[in-house]
């Protein structure tokens, strides 16, 4: 349990970190980081990095949302099919950053295990 609270904050960091310098997608790169640094069993890495970016991107989201006062994310859930629910459009945010962190997470513990399996 303690490695998977460590895992997931050290991916949120990282994730927020490079986010400030880099496009959307070096969460990934972020969560790859984090699961090979804090070795896992690969479903308990995915978990890790699906809660952590969830977590951070919905967080961010919110955030952003009452910065403008929901007026951007009000029109981009008119455009999509959410039917300008602007609460649904931050949940389908964090779902998506957190489905391209657990993906990175889990290709870093596989890579972890190969590697440690070849030698």
């Amino acid at each position: 349990m303690v490695r998977f609270l460590i895992s997931g904050l050290l991916t949120g960091f990282l994730a927020f970190a490079f986010g400030l310098f880099m496009p959307w997608w070096s969460i990934a790169p972020a969560s790859f980081i984090a699961a090979i640094i804090v070795h896992q069993s690969p479903v308990r890495s995915f978990l890790a990095g699906f809660f952590a970016l969830f977590i951070l991107w919905g967080s961010l989201a919110w955030w952003m949302d009452i910065k403008n006062h929901g007026i951007l994310s009000k029109k981009i859930a008119m455009i999509l099919p959410l039917n300008g629910n602007t609460f649904l459009l931050i949940l389908v945010t964090a779902f998506v950053g957190a489905l391209v962190g657990a993906v990175a997470a889990l290709t870093g513990s596989l890579l972890q295990t190969a590697v440690k399996q070849t030698k």
